[in-house]
């Protein structure tokens, strides 16, 4: 799994990359069937800007964006947005009836 956090029209420092990766780990740990994750910091005008994609192992693209005035708040709201797309999409590719099933397979 691996994180690329990169700048548009800012200089990403090493304080806003472990900040980024390390906001993001709480979606890598909910979900381990991630490729890579490209997350990409921005400023336009007042305006702090972080984009996030995010490629699954079976070819689902799950994107986010977030701003904010402050561009750690961004990740922060970025993050929050992410887990919760990570969350629905974990629902949906599991099935919630597993005792249905088995009891179907062992008739």
């Amino acid at each position: 799994m691996q994180i690329n956090v990169s700048g548009h029209q800012v200089a990403v420092t090493p304080a806003l990359r472990d900040y980024a990766v390390g906001k993001l780990d709480r979606v890598v740990r909910r979900f381990d069937h991630l490729h890579d994750v490209a997350v990409t910091l921005s400023v336009e005008k007042l305006l702090q800007k972080a984009d996030a994609t995010l490629h699954c192992a079976n070819n689902k693209t799950i994107h986010a964006n977030a701003t904010a005035t402050d561009l750690y708040a961004a990740i922060d709201v970025l993050a929050d947005k992410l887990d919760r797309q990570i969350k629905k999409h974990k629902e949906k590719i599991t099935t919630h009836n597993r005792d249905s099933v088995r009891l179907a397979r062992e008739a």
